[in-house]
């Protein structure tokens, strides 16, 4: 019976680890109104930018998984939606006091992965944490829908999760 309620308690415990991923907001839910600036200088206000498919990906050039990431996005996602006027993307850096994210890591990220889409800096994570909790892992994808709703929610990089993104960035954009 003993081994019984360990095994019950491991699944569980492993169903809410699936479940909880650090953020603070749902699909469905309205998204987080906020303004970023990419190192270039763009100007990325989300009220502005209701009625396109949003792709907001939360980044850090200290993350493997980010690192390793941010190509496959750069080439399954930015390339083949980059010239639709429907479509934007943003990364932002999450910047901390103990791990700052600045222009310098910025230009270390894009000579380590060779990513072109825009990237801005995500100061003191203000942004990161309207969707996520403080102390949560960096590496997530956001997809917000033309009525500014979150459509699709990301944590860490599986590709099964990473085509269903897609899917959903596919969808939206033949509405």
């Amino acid at each position: 019976m003993y081994r019984l309620c360990v095994l019950f308690g491991i699944i569980c415990s492993s169903l809410c680890a699936q479940v909880d991923r650090g953020y603070i907001v749902e699909v469905g839910d309205r998204a987080p109104q906020f303004i970023a600036k990419t190192i270039d200088g763009q100007i990325i206000d989300i009220k502005k930018n209701i009625g396109k498919v949003i792709m907001l990906k939360f980044t850090a050039s200290w993350c493997g998984v980010c690192m390793h990431e941010m190509p496959v996005i750069e080439e399954e996602v930015w390339q083949k939606h980059k010239d639709n006027k429907d479509f934007i993307m943003i990364a932002l850096t999450k910047d901390t006091d103990k791990k700052p994210q600045r222009e310098k890591e910025i230009k270390t990220i894009i000579e380590k992965t060779g990513v072109t889409y825009p990237i801005g800096i995500d100061y003191n994570s203000k942004i990161f944490n309207m969707f996520a909790e403080k102390k949560a892992g960096v590496t997530r994808s956001i997809i917000i829908d033309q009525n500014g709703d979150i459509a699709f929610l990301t944590r860490l990089f599986k590709q099964d999760e990473f085509d269903e993104m897609k899917n959903t960035i596919n969808k939206l954009l033949l509405k």
